[in-house]
């Protein structure tokens, strides 16, 4: 029987998860939300050892201390833009971490019952799902590997495959109780999570990050059955809740179904890939930029995964800031998934100062997006290309863009001709409006901004 003080203690540490998902909902209170986030973490772990629930007590915190030794500097040390990397290797090592625990605990427990049998596989499952899947997600967003959707030969069989052994293994731990099942259990989830995600690319490798995320919560929350822990089962709960409430939420802003999304690709055909003509681009220089936006009463600044990674919000705010000085209105576009994961560029502009208000969101700006003088596109491709509007045989179709080639003028600052991050051709660097300026975004910036100055 718990104890009531510990009883007390986990419900004042589950109401601290509960009011830190309530304020990392808002900017002016995400700093505070996780702060008692980490205070209500603390306060589980300590009443854990203090009602001596805990068994390998020093082995644990060496694990812990070992865990904090690496957690810290790798977290303070990732860039901003590994943030969406950072999340998937830490929801991996979460989902890894419950299938483990139920794992070893199902070996020490003699006489299990139905319940904490079922509840093991489950959390075995699902844990080792969500840890092969956010490994794959990493290599995608790392670009250790492609970014494009990956399809193995009889790639559809073999997910197929994968789901319907790792069921009927499931049903074998629980009718017969074999450890030796659960162990291949756990193999055929690792296996399922790999071929689970291999086919999502792009733009859509977030979402199964969040997806994925919802999945640690569940095997959360299943462990915490295995281990009769109600706090665990609440905390579970709540990752998975709110990581299934915005998997619907990006899905809903991609305008795509789940379903779509993790198994559009294979509806794909050849067709997508091709269009292999040479067509011819526009060029300019940083004075031929600098002359347009002069002459501009109203400018979209579009920024993507090239600026923050060139680092250059701080130059884009400074080049916004003088146009407005000259009377130019001036305004920011962000994608639901610009920087990769949502709300990543508002924190990058927000690092930089950037007025709030003066980031708006699709349906703000394409309804008058065709008065707009020049839209300057900085690192961004995926979310201005006009194929996801236009062609169907595109993997990005339906996802919804900034229109900005219904804009007066297009300046479009890129590296090279490289595709974007969904590896896909963009016909805006063709359209005779666009104007391409090559280079680093944080360069081309800071020539950008002291040509404007000279016009």
């Amino acid at each position: 029987m718990t104890p009531t003080w510990v009883q007390l203690a986990y419900l004042v540490a589950a109401l601290c998860f509960v009011l830190a998902l309530k304020g990392l909902s808002t900017p002016r209170y995400a700093r505070a939300g996780n702060l008692l986030g980490a205070a209500g973490m603390a306060l589980a772990v300590v009443t854990a050892y203090a009602h001596g629930a805990v068994h390998n007590g020093p082995l644990i915190l060496v694990a812990v201390a070992a865990g904090v030794a690496v957690g810290i500097p790798a977290a303070r040390s990732v860039k901003m833009t590994a943030i969406p990397q950072m999340v998937a290797l830490f929801n991996g090592v979460g989902g890894a971490a419950a299938a483990l625990v139920a794992l070893t605990e199902y070996l020490a427990v003699t006489d299990a019952s139905v319940l904490f049998e079922v509840a093991t596989a489950l959390t075995v499952l699902i844990g080792s799902v969500s840890f092969s899947g956010s490994v794959v997600t990493f290599l995608k967003l790392q670009e250790v590997m492609t970014t494009r959707p990956v399809l193995l030969p009889a790639g559809r069989f073999l997910a197929v495959g994968a789901a319907a052994a790792s069921a009927l293994l499931a049903l074998g731990v629980v009718l017969t109780g074999s450890s030796a099942l659960l162990v291949l259990l756990a193999l055929a989830g690792l296996a399922l999570g790999v071929l689970f995600v291999l086919p999502v690319g792009g733009a859509d490798v977030p979402i199964a990050i969040s997806l994925l995320n919802a999945f640690t919560g569940l095997a959360v929350a299943a462990s915490g059955y295995v281990l009769a822990n109600t706090l665990l089962i609440v905390s579970g709960t709540l990752v998975g809740a709110s990581g299934t409430i915005l998997t619907r939420l990006m899905a809903q802003a991609m305008g795509r179904s789940l379903a779509n999304i993790l198994f559009g690709a294979f509806k794909t055909t050849d067709a997508a890939a091709a269009g292999g003509e040479q067509r011819t681009v526009r060029s300019g220089t940083v004075e031929d930029v600098a002359i347009l936006l002069g002459y501009a009463h109203s400018v979209l600044v579009v920024p993507g995964y090239g600026l923050a990674v060139a680092q250059a919000q701080h130059a884009a705010r400074e080049l916004a800031h003088l146009l407005e000085q000259r009377g130019i209105d001036v305004k920011y576009g962000i994608h639901p998934v610009a920087g990769r994961m949502p709300g990543h560029m508002n924190v990058l502009l927000a690092e930089a100062d950037v007025p709030y208000e003066q980031l708006k969101e699709l349906d703000d700006v394409n309804p008058g997006i065709g008065s707009v003088d020049v839209v300057l596109v900085v690192g961004a491709n995926d979310v201005v290309n006009p194929g996801a509007r236009d062609e169907p045989s595109s993997p990005i179709y339906g996802m919804p863009i900034f229109d900005v080639d219904r804009a007066k003028s297009v300046v479009f600052m890129k590296r090279s001709m490289r595709p974007g991050f969904a590896g896909v051709d963009n016909s805006l660097l063709y359209n005779p409006k666009t104007t391409l300026l090559f280079g680093d975004a944080k360069d081309s910036l800071t020539k950008l901004l002291t040509a404007v100055k000279q016009v």
